[in-house]
């Protein structure tokens, strides 16, 4: 995992993908999906059923599998931790990305914090608090946080692999 690194296209990647960074700007590929999320109450159960309906039109939903069940429980446990930690630690999120491509979705919370999640280390299982970045970390195939440009702001990213 890296915090502060661009992050690499989407592409037909899996669990194996060693996470090299690309050159030159993030752009997804594929399928992308935006929610705007500025001055929206409830935006973490707002942003769940967003994507859960773009679960539903890419194919991951319903689920065939416990598997494919599995990893689109695992998409929206994603997605309601980075809209949560934008909420908590950074005035509020702008927008909401979700992007298919090949075998990666990828999810992307804007907002305007100058603030880095990082995994709260050491991981204190029994305590309230400091979990998100801790499973958004064990969930995904990798995650960062690329700086806005003027920056303002900050887009936290992460990407999961799509079901087999």
């Amino acid at each position: 995992m890296s915090t502060t690194r661009p992050y690499p296209p989407p592409g037909d990647r899996g669990p194996e993908a060693d996470g090299a960074a690309s050159a030159g700007p993030p752009r997804p590929s594929g399928q992308v999906r935006r929610l705007h999320l500025v001055g929206v109450s409830g935006a973490v159960p707002r942003s769940r059923d967003f994507t859960r309906q773009a679960l539903y039109d890419w194919g991951w939903l319903p689920a065939a599998t416990a598997d494919h069940r599995a990893a689109a429980e695992d998409v929206l446990l994603v997605v309601s931790e980075l809209v949560t930690n934008a909420c908590l630690h950074a005035n509020g999120p702008d927008e909401l990305r979700v992007a298919f491509a090949g075998k990666v979705l990828r999810l992307e919370v804007v907002d305007l914090g100058s603030g880095t999640p990082t995994p709260r280390n050491p991981h204190r299982a029994g305590r309230p608090g400091g979990h998100g970045m801790f499973i958004v970390e064990r969930l995904c195939l990798d995650w960062g946080v690329v700086r806005n440009e003027g920056g303002n702001g900050k887009t936290v990213w992460a990407e999961l692999a799509a079901p087999a």
